[in-house]
């Protein structure tokens, strides 16, 4: 229980910053007594507790979108308008991650949670995101977000089915790359999360029902609880932090971490 309140704990703390919660994850069941990956089932179902503080903390903003896009095939509200367009835009972000976690499921599950691939991942994107923050214009707002910007989103969250490279650093750093504000690429970050951690969480929730896993139902839930809690505190954190200030700490943190276990896997104190 204690392990699993501790990899919850992380869980919260890391889904939102750019650094890679499925990493940290990955990386820490090495150093738990019993040092073994917790599994891809685990990450999934723990990032359902994440991704409710999302729902929660956006509340209004989701309440509005679904409301004005179901408004849109009445009348009731404009086609174009900008909540009923982010209805649309979230569908569309959503498919690539739909179509290659499906394509990739055993290698999400065995060969991508390498520490070698890991520890690749967290270097490599940790200097895209920084080349992106410097060299972004971050003058585009959210109503300027079109149809191939949003599949241009959709293919960089899919890119977070490998550990290491982060769901929110991920789309966070192709938003910068097209020019949107640091706090609007976030924002979106977010929002397009919400139906692929759902819709993947959930699937993993059914499909290691009755079969045996690292940590419990009981252990399981109480992680994804405390996930829940931690995750609020950090998305309010992170909003208010990127509207003034860059990326430049958590590139750092990336490529530090990656570099770490680059050396405790050459010299064997880990395994890969």
């Amino acid at each position: 229980m204690l392990e699993a309140l501790i990899l919850g704990l992380v869980q919260g703390l890391t889904e939102f910053l750019p650094i890679s919660s499925s990493a940290h994850l990955r990386i820490l069941g090495e150093f738990l007594p019993g040092a073994q990956d917790p599994g891809a089932a685990f990450t999934a179902i723990t990032q359902l507790g994440t991704e409710t503080a999302v729902v929660v903390f956006f509340w209004r903003d989701i309440v509005r979108i679904i409301s004005h896009w179901f408004g849109s095939f009445t009348g009731r509200v404009p086609r174009n308008d900008p909540d009923a367009r982010m209805g649309w835009l979230i569908i569309v972000g959503s498919v690539p991650i739909v179509v290659l976690g499906i394509l990739f499921q055993d290698e999400i599950e065995t060969t991508f949670r390498s520490l070698w691939i890991v520890a690749t991942m967290l270097v490599v994107f940790g200097i895209v995101l920084g080349l992106a923050d410097w060299a972004g214009a971050k003058n585009r707002t959210l109503d300027r977000l079109t149809i191939p910007h949003g599949i241009a989103f959709g293919f960089a969250q899919a890119l977070a089915l490998i550990p290491g490279v982060s769901r929110s650093g991920g789309t966070i750093t192709a938003g910068l790359l097209l020019g949107y504000e640091r706090a609007a690429a976030a924002r979106y970050a977010f929002l397009l999360a919400i139906p692929a951690v759902f819709g993947s969480g959930f699937f993993q929730l059914v499909k290691s029902w009755g079969e045996p896993t690292v940590y419990g139902p009981v252990e399981t839930a109480a992680a994804t609880l405390v996930a829940f809690v931690v995750a609020i505190l950090v998305i309010a954190f992170f909003m208010s932090y990127i509207s003034k200030r860059s990326f430049l700490p958590f590139v750092i943190y990336r490529i530090l971490l990656g570099g770490l276990i680059f050396v405790l896997l050459g010299t064997g104190a880990i395994d890969a």
